[in-house]
């Protein structure tokens, strides 16, 4: 009954934009079926070539999502804040999923079978729509990533990548990026090696645009660091 309790009251306030579409009815059957983890930094929520069966929703914490490439490096294809829901495309194009699922950071996710999922939209118009809506949104972000990792330069891309963070996750209190990204993850992200952003970093660094402490990044000079991104050199 706890359990039920706690689910019920993480989807009515977490999970509004979906939950208010249901019916009453609806509602009372999806919570049991609704399943809430805590999961630790480094998790593998799922893998690349396994079997897409969960819709799943970010309560707290920061995902990424992660293919392989060239040479075994892994590209940061999406990244996933709280709010978010992932995990359904590969389930509605009836292939395994594309890509790894991992945990940024201790995160609380909520998983809800695909299949139940796809038993309500064939009865309610406006949770098919409601997701549309999602994939094309994504796509669109998707488009824009493509254009700015294949045109940029190394500096122009990792200079996008720090306000893509800084969009994405917010700031601290002292004006960092909320968002203790490895030099690797930043790499990833960007389309480049590590090294490289290793000593892209450092560049910014010297020229005074940000303020590298460890994984914690702040930007000094954003008018600076935003032609670098828009010109991408």
């Amino acid at each position: 009954m706890v359990r039920q309790t706690l689910i019920k009251n993480v989807i009515k306030g977490e999970m509004a934009d979906i939950w208010n579409l249901f019916t009453q009815e609806e509602k009372s059957e999806m919570l049991t079926h609704f399943e809430v983890r805590s999961l630790k930094k480094d998790c593998t929520i799922y893998k690349e070539g396994e079997d897409s069966k969960f819709l799943m929703f970010l309560i707290r914490g920061k995902v990424k999502l992660t293919k392989e490439g060239v040479g075994g490096r892994y590209q940061i294809i999406r990244l996933i804040r709280p709010l978010q829901y992932f995990g359904f495309h590969a389930y509605f194009a009836n292939i395994p999923y594309t890509a790894n699922a991992i945990t940024l950071e201790s995160s609380i996710v909520a998983f809800l079978p695909m299949d139940i999922l796809e038993s309500y939209m064939y009865k309610n118009s406006k949770l098919s729509h409601f997701f549309a809506k999602q994939t094309a949104g994504e796509l669109l972000y998707s488009d824009n990533m493509i254009v700015s990792l294949t045109q940029k330069h190394i500096r122009g891309r990792l200079a996008e990548s720090l306000f893509r963070l800084r969009d994405f996750y917010g700031l601290n209190d002292d004006n960092t990026l909320d968002a203790k990204f490895s030099r690797e993850d930043l790499a990833n992200l960007s389309n480049m090696t590590t090294s490289n952003a290793i000593r892209t970093l450092s560049a910014f660094a010297k020229e005074g645009l940000i303020e590298v402490n460890g994984r914690n990044i702040k930007i000094i000079d954003e008018e600076r660091l935003s032609k670098i991104s828009k010109f991408g050199w």
